[in-house]
Parts: C-alpha cells; structure tokens; sequence
C-alpha cells in the first residue's frame, strides 16, 4: 500500500471528536498528523516517523491549512473524515513523508511508530493516537 491521497477539502471533523488550537510552525493542510516543535515556540509541524522519536510524537491532525505563525486547529481524538478513501479495520500511522498517513503494515525500518487510529469506514479514521516512541528495527 502507499500514503494516503488526501482531498484536503474533504477533512471534517466528528460529531464528539476533541480539538486543540495552537500556532503552525509552517505550512500544514488539512489531514497532516502534526507534532509539537518544543524548540521553535512550541509550534505545531508535519509530522514524520522516520526523522526522529519527537517528529514522530503527534499531538493531532489539521483540521485546517494553515502557515507559518497562523492559528491551526487540531483534532485530537475521536472520528474525523479523513479526505482519503481508507480500509475498514486497519491501522494507520505516521508516515515516513512528512505529514503523510499510511497503513501500519507500511511502517518499516527506522521509523518511529505512532499510531494515528482505525478506520471505521471507508472515509472516516477514529483517531486514537499511541506515541510509542519506539524505532522499528
């Protein structure tokens, strides 16, 4: 499998889901797992599983583009309508792309694994998020 295509126009949050409103500390759209940059002010960036344990840490997905210093909404926790079409019972994670999501089976060497949720539907992920901080072998 490969990292999901995600219409970012197509990213809706759940009924019930948890939010967050912090800064961007770049450019992120609608459906990027971010993580929390505690060198650059606490900003939130695309998150990546293979550069390190911290950019693999996720805090939430975009609910929103935003830029560099602009406010960003995250969603924490509970369904989203992802933008991607996504297979009934599997697990994503973060990808080795920055920003991207991916099934768990894609996750390899020299990642750092965090899981991001299972899809319940064909479009709708329940976000769930396990930072493990572990690095695949």
């Amino acid at each position: 499998m490969a990292d999901l295509v995600i219409t970012a126009a197509s990213v809706i949050q759940g009924a019930g889901a948890s939010i967050s409103n912090g800064t961007a500390g770049g450019t992120v759209t609608a459906g990027q797992p971010v993580y929390q940059d505690a060198a650059d002010a606490d900003s939130w960036k695309a998150a990546d599983a293979n550069a390190s344990a911290a950019t693999a840490a996720v805090v939430g997905i975009a609910l929103h583009a935003s830029l560099d210093g602009q406010p960003l909404q995250i969603l924490t926790a509970g369904p989203i309508t992802i933008g991607a079409a996504v297979a009934v019972g599997t697990t994503y994670v973060v990808s080795s792309v920055a920003g991207a999501i991916c099934p768990n089976l894609d996750a390899t060497t020299g990642w750092y694994k965090t899981i991001l949720g299972v899809a319940t539907s064909a479009t709708v992920l329940q976000v769930d998020l396990n930072v493990s901080g572990a690095l695949i072998p």
